[in-house]
């Protein structure tokens, strides 16, 4: 059974710099959707650190990057810090989510303007 979010998302989906464990859990997309549902965002961030530290790398599913900004976002608000990082994730991504990119980059500089 996998004890975190990150290593049910590397059994699923992979790890490009780690081999994927040998595991006995659930492996449908469901239940690892339910996980991220309701994870904190702490849980969030650490799979996407460990999983695509580069924005453009990693095996994450894009559509599993943008739910989990979404997510993000939604528990912290009002951080322009990652209101950024999930606008250049968004445009590393392709061109159809630009305007959501550019909408969180122009939140995050009346946030925070001075960076």
């Amino acid at each position: 059974m996998h004890s975190t979010l990150t290593e049910h998302a590397r059994c699923l989906y992979g790890d490009e710099y780690r081999p994927t464990p040998e595991c006995d859990g659930r492996h449908e997309e469901f239940y690892f959707t339910e996980k991220l549902t309701f994870a904190d965002a702490d849980t969030i961030l650490a799979m996407l650190r460990e999983l695509c530290p580069q924005y453009v790398d990693g095996l994450l599913p894009v559509w599993v990057r943008n739910l989990s900004y979404r997510l993000l976002l939604l528990q912290r608000p009002d951080d322009p810090d990652l209101m950024r990082e999930a606008a250049s994730s968004l445009e590393f991504h392709g061109p159809d989510w630009d305007r959501i990119a550019a909408e969180l980059r122009q939140r995050a500089d009346a946030l925070d303007p001075a960076s």
